[in-house]
């Protein structure tokens, strides 16, 4: 079975390398750093979880690539609505998808460590 945010998170991050490579194309060096480090950095720290020591280990791996999420949110943002920027089409409804799914694997991998810990 595939691992669907790994596969989202990885394609995502191919994604944000070309639209980064355009950006440097377009001389907005700096975004286009912050835009590679952050959108990168999630499916890095996704891949990370996988090898986690402990599911609170997983948890705040997870965590960490949400917040990640959370950054490149606000830098293609900027880059929509800035008037000198190329707009990240796509870009954004795939960070919201990855968003979502990680949102969906936090909120149940908490529930199962609260179980785990009543039991």
């Amino acid at each position: 079975m595939e691992n669907i945010i790994l596969q989202k998170s990885f394609e995502f991050a191919l994604n944000i390398i070309e639209y980064a490579e355009l950006l440097e194309s377009k001389r907005k060096y700096v975004i286009a750093t912050q835009v590679l480090k952050a959108g990168t950095s999630i499916g890095a720290n996704i891949n990370e979880a996988q090898s986690a020591e402990s599911r609170l280990d997983f948890i705040h791996k997870l965590k960490i690539a949400d917040k990640e999420a959370n950054e490149v949110s606000y830098w293609l943002r900027l880059c929509k609505f800035s008037k000198t920027y190329p707009n990240p089409e796509g870009l954004e409804d795939d960070l919201l998808e990855i968003k979502k799914i990680l949102s969906s694997i936090i909120s149940s991998s908490k529930r199962n460590q609260r179980k785990k810990l009543t039991h």
